[in-house]
């Protein structure tokens, strides 16, 4: 149910899932993390970071001084790295490509050896997905995910990247608003990642916009303000399963992660800035087919999705 201002009121309705899932097969609990523990790793070249999982994705959020370095050795896949502040800065390089990045930026980073290296404190965080073995293990919540959730579609990669695997910088602060247009929204061969319109100030109360999805988890993470997450988990045939609404606030930075197909909403609550970034894995068909991302061109659509 959306505000019929919100874009995605525009969007196609579904009909059954792709999937056939047993009517009794258990909804996960939602997850939340604000990063407020001791990291998963800390040392004077590398920096702290902290590590949470999902279903389909791994994200790593990285604290760094000017000159530590994050370094992938023998990266099969390609990943991205997010920076979330106007003050960020970094050096990207990939084999022989070298990017410098300052501000808010999207950066997918191709298969081989790369490093990300602080050229001023900033905060990094890194996307994944669930094939990279030695990340996945570092997990606060490893243990969520020894066995797949069965409501969760699994990862098949979207078509290779036009002209091939190449380092590629976005910057969502260059993109004008457009009307009709949801966010501003990113796409790899793994991820969609939308960078939400900020809400200077609370979100009303009365534009909300409860929905849930069928079979893909939501990654929303905070990078500034807070958040009242707002879900409620669908009755099974199975009692045991039943579970209260939530209402849970967070800060920044937090992730939560949102199961299938439980109905939610999240309510801006902080009295300045406040903004979103949303994360799927794999990347949505809906928004896809609406036309809505920004670097289709380089990443194009799965077969079945007209964009």
């Amino acid at each position: 149910m959306y505000d019929p201002t919100d874009p995605r009121s525009t969007l196609a309705s579904t009909s059954a899932p792709a999937r056939a899932v047993p009517a009794d097969a258990p909804i996960a609990a939602p997850t939340y993390t604000e990063f407020d523990g001791p990291p998963q790793t800390d040392d004077e070249r590398h920096g702290s970071t902290w590590v949470v999982r999902g279903q389909n994705f791994l994200l790593t959020r990285s604290r760094l001084t000017a000159g530590q370095t994050l370094e992938r050795t023998d990266q099969e896949h390609e990943y991205v790295v997010l920076l979330t502040s106007d003050d960020a800065r970094v050096e990207v390089t990939a084999g022989a490509e070298s990017a410098s990045v300052a501000g808010v930026a999207l950066v997918v980073v191709p298969p081989g050896p790369s490093t990300v290296r602080a050229t001023a404190d900033t905060e990094v965080v890194r996307l994944f997905d669930h094939r990279t073995a030695d990340v996945a293990a570092l997990a606060m919540n490893a243990a969520d995910y020894a066995e797949p959730h069965a409501r969760v579609a699994p990862l098949e990669p979207w078509p290779e990247p036009a002209g091939g695997d190449r380092l590629r910088v976005y910057r969502p602060g260059e993109v004008p608003d457009e009307p009709g247009r949801f966010g501003r929204i990113f796409r790899t061969r793994a991820f969609m990642i939308n960078f939400l319109d900020p809400f200077d100030g609370p979100r009303p109360r009365n534009k909300l916009s409860p929905h849930h999805h069928d079979d893909f988890q939501q990654c929303s993470l905070a990078v500034t303000g807070r958040f009242e997450h707002h879900i409620r988990t669908p009755w099974t045939t199975d009692m045991d399963q039943w579970r209260p609404d939530e209402h849970t606030v967070v800060g920044s930075p937090s992730v939560a992660v949102i199961p299938p197909p439980t109905v939610h909403t999240t309510r801006a609550c902080g009295e300045g800035r406040n903004q979103l970034i949303d994360i799927f894995s794999p990347p949505r068909e809906d928004f896809s087919a609406k036309g809505w991302v920004l670097n289709a061109a380089d990443y194009p659509a799965a077969v079945q999705v007209t964009s």
